[in-house]
């Protein structure tokens, strides 16, 4: 008989700069506690609040497949050339109209909560996916008192992961300081 439980996929955007650690932990954290299909990594060009990336984009996404090979349910993609933008609203639009995919979960960091606000379309997006938020050291507190956390709070999904201290911002600096 087959399962009449609906099969959700979880987006994990971002300009990967690099990928680490962290981002492996919590899309196995997602892929378990969610019971995922698949988590698309969804690799940026840019940041659209960053200057530049320290790793070129071909590196980034070699880099990606790499680290996340092992994980059949993670797929590493590259959209800004078919959706003409780095905005996640229009991955999400891609996904719903293009691939008819509806029931999107959305991951993002407690740090990335405390901004969302500023996002491109951040109510719409909201609205069009359940966003789960894993926690960042230093970050939860702010998170919970944000604009999006208490506007939509029923459309948000905590995950009290252990605190990942691991960034991409730390590990340039280390490759800076080593270069």
């Amino acid at each position: 008989m087959a399962s009449t439980q609906k099969k959700y996929i979880g987006l994990l955007g971002g300009s990967f700069d690099p990928a680490h650690k962290g981002h492996l932990s919590i899309s196995k954290i997602a892929i378990k506690n969610l019971k995922l299909k698949k988590i698309y990594w969804v690799i940026t060009k840019k940041n659209p609040f960053k200057n530049k990336t320290f790793y070129s984009l071909d590196a980034r996404i070699k880099y990606a497949k790499k680290i996340s090979k092992p994980q059949k349910k993670i797929k590493v993609i590259y959209l800004d050339n078919i959706i003409k933008s780095s905005r996640i609203i229009y991955v999400i639009n891609y996904f719903i109209k293009k691939k008819k995919i509806r029931n999107i979960y959305f991951i993002i960091g407690s740090d990335n909560l405390i901004r969302f606000h500023n996002w491109k379309s951040w109510k719409k997006i909201v609205k069009l996916v359940k966003l789960i938020v894993f926690s960042r050291k230093g970050y939860d507190r702010k998170g919970i008192k944000s604009i999006v956390a208490k506007k939509f709070k029923n459309r948000i999904i905590f995950i009290k992961n252990k605190p990942i201290s691991i960034s991409s911002t730390q590990l340039r600096k280390q490759r800076k300081s080593n270069i």
